[in-house]
């Protein structure tokens, strides 16, 4: 404790700016093309999310454990981009790039538990797929809506107290060096480095925090379908093996679109140009809450019955309205 309580009992002052400035992706020519890009995404991204969970919410049939976790992921999606994106067309397109001490410390804290809550989102739907193929004669006993609500809820806890700890070490600095944040948001690892005062602690969170909150949950969601697949090779022909492998195929194309652009960033992060990176890291915000309810979930069976079912009921109601309506 004493890292929190460093100032406790002592007469010290801490520096805070009134603003920073966030100043990413500059010196690029026709960047604004990938700023309207970017709010092609986002509205995508609204409508298809806003979609996924308005089918889960209509259809009582879709009220299983894990179309829990499906529609946390829509959810999450939707806040994330809604967090994000509007707020970067605001900075760079429309050139309002000072943003205040408290507003620049929220926006981290909302960018920071939408993109690591992704993550943990891919780790319920890994577990639910792993038990649905490992053990299908127990699934409904071991995936109950108890158990995934308690996950989602855990995975929710564990990372909004884990973002809290880094944005209150951020207010125990001094911010004396600059003000300029060269990231397309306020980002940790850019705003730690001005200060001028010891910044150890939020140096350990910086290396920290990815192992706990992107590098466990792909190894854990690694782990599960490596067992699935030693499993399947073991019990089932090779006709089962690639039905029941199919079904998994839609969430490992988001573990990859996630989780490749995050790992190239991070491996080469002093190798490439800082436009480069932010650039990667913007798209790896913005693209999975586009692409999941395209590649996951408007392509399951489910889905896809649902949609038939609501349509065949709204079309039937129009016609009844018609019949009743007097002429």
């Amino acid at each position: 404790m004493d890292l929190f309580n460093s100032a406790l009992g002592k007469n010290i002052t801490f520096v805070h700016p009134e603003y920073f400035i966030i100043s990413g992706l500059s010196g690029i020519p026709n960047i604004k093309h990938y700023y309207l890009f970017l709010f092609f995404v986002y509205i995508v991204s609204v409508l298809g999310n806003t979609a996924v969970m308005a089918v889960i919410y209509l259809d009582h049939n879709l009220r299983t454990p894990k179309y829990v976790a499906v529609f946390n992921l829509a959810f999450v999606d939707l806040f994330g981009n809604s967090a994000l994106v509007p707020k970067v067309l605001d900075v760079f397109l429309f050139n309002h790039h000072r943003i205040p001490y408290n507003d620049c410390l929220t926006y981290l804290f909302f960018c920071y538990t939408c993109l690591s809550m992704q993550s943990f989102n891919l780790v319920a739907l890994s577990y639910d797929r792993l038990v649905a193929i490992i053990f299908p004669l127990h699934y409904q006993v071991k995936v109950t809506h108890r158990l995934m609500l308690s996950l989602v809820a855990s995975f929710w806890v564990f990372v909004i107290i884990a973002v809290l700890i880094a944005v209150g070490l951020i207010t125990r600095l001094s911010i004396c060096e600059s003000v300029v944040v060269n990231s397309y948001f306020c980002d940790h690892g850019q705003i730690y480095r001005l200060s001028c005062n010891d910044h150890f602690p939020n140096y350990v969170l910086s290396c920290l925090y990815p192992l706990l909150l992107f590098w466990l949950p792909l190894v854990f969601i690694l782990v599960s379908y490596l067992y699935i697949g030693c499993t399947l090779a073991k019990v089932a022909t090779f006709q089962q093996g690639l039905k029941a492998f199919k079904t998994c195929i839609g969430h490992l194309s988001l573990v990859a679109i996630y989780f490749i652009p995050l790992l190239i960033t991070f491996t080469l992060m002093e190798k490439i140009h800082p436009n480069a990176r932010i650039i990667n890291l913007s798209l790896t915000s913005v693209f999975p809450p586009m692409l999941n309810p395209i590649i996951y979930v408007l392509q399951t069976q489910e889905i896809k019955e649902s949609l038939k079912r609501l349509l065949k009921i709204r079309g039937k109601s129009k016609i009844t309205m018609k019949k009743i309506t007097p002429m």
